[in-house]
């Protein structure tokens, strides 16, 4: 079936986004999470487009030198596809079927859920539990993902020399992380959650709910338009713009002159990504937003974001309540952090089954 696949293996799991792949494995003491081995690797120009792999060879390497990287010794890996590449929709079935009957079931009545021929699809689901006032129904979450879409992930991981043991929804991986951040945030399951995930290209609104997502919309925006308007405007190469982007260095005129109006435009697509929200839902407000992504820590971006939406804002800390090994760099991982959401998802994998 492909999606979520787990054969009960110790695996790690690797995030492939449009500027680097993260690898990350992690052990469990009690409720307690540790990192275990860490690694990144920024990817070549291209290799990844919009969320999907286009240079399969260069994207291996990246994988295969962020685990090098790590010292991570295991093969097996969880990778995720992106949330657009995916049709999920909750159906109701009875909850007397077993696994497999249930797989049979789904099998012959997914041409109703779905706009693709079936032999073109992954697809796969997951019991959610019994229906409120219909115990004998259960909600099952179904997944699917074009076949090709997984087959790329599939072929990255083989690249580097990996089996590919849980092809997982991006989505998925977040909402399981964010799941182990709102105990450390001291957020209720009450709270409606607007989590903005900002990447290079891309930015992703997860909207959560009672402990899990309830809506997801990708705007193409990102940290991207910063490093090239810092390369266009000060002459530099795309790591010197990175790096001075991270580290400073650049002219006293940069945060009037370019990062002011980025930080405006942002905001501008935040507040623009939470008015489809409501205008797609019955949701009228969000009692928190969280940024993540590479892009959330531009410092005093929460404050401004907090001032201009009027919505309490707090940047992600994953790993914040996550022991550390005497071998992971601390300032590097802390300074990661809010881009690590769907890589400690993935890695969390490894304890599905336990």
């Amino acid at each position: 079936m492909g999606l979520f696949t787990n054969n009960k293996v110790q695996l790690f799991g690797v995030d492939v986004s449009s500027s680097a792949v993260k690898v990350m494995q992690l052990s469990r003491s009690g409720n307690k999470y540790k990192v275990e081995y860490y690694g990144v690797d920024a990817l070549p120009a291209n290799a990844v487009v919009e969320k999907n792999i286009t240079e399969v060879d260069r994207v291996s390497a990246s994988i295969s030198n962020a685990v090098k990287r790590a010292g991570i010794k295991r093969k097996n890996a969880a990778i995720a596809v992106s949330g657009s590449a995916v049709i999920t929709k909750t159906i109701n079935m009875p909850s007397d079927l077993s696994e497999d009957e249930m797989e049979e079931q789904l099998s012959l009545d997914a041409n109703q859920y779905i706009p693709y021929p079936i032999e073109e699809v992954s697809l796969d689901f997951n019991v959610l539990g019994p229906m409120e006032n219909t115990p004998e129904m259960s909600h099952v979450l179904l997944a699917c993902s074009r076949s090709e879409n997984v087959d790329v992930c599939v072929e990255a991981l083989e690249g580097a020399g990996l089996t590919p043991t849980i092809v997982d929804v991006e989505s998925f991986a977040i909402e399981a992380t964010y799941h182990e951040m709102k105990k450390q945030m001291d957020i209720s399951d009450d709270e409606i959650v607007a989590l903005f995930d900002i990447g290079a290209t891309t930015t992703t609104l997860h909207i959560m709910y009672q402990g899990r997502g309830i809506y997801t919309r990708d705007q193409t925006f990102g940290g991207k338009q910063l490093t090239d308007e810092i390369m266009q405007r000060y002459g530099l190469s795309v790591e010197e713009a990175g790096l001075a982007k991270r580290q400073g260095g650049l002219p006293e005129s940069y945060e009037a002159e370019v990062l002011q109006s980025f930080n405006n435009s942002l905001i501008q697509q935040i507040s623009r990504a939470l008015q489809f929200f409501f205008s797609a839902t019955e949701f009228n407000n969000v009692d928190k937003i969280i940024l993540a992504g590479g892009t959330s820590s531009i410092a005093g971006l929460d404050e401004l974001t907090e001032q201009q939406i009027g919505v309490p804002v707090q940047i992600a800390n994953p790993i914040m309540g996550f022991n550390l090994a005497s071998r992971i760099d601390e300032i590097a991982i802390s300074e990661d952090s809010p881009a690590l959401m769907t890589v400690i998802g993935l890695a969390m994998r490894t304890f599905d089954h336990g």
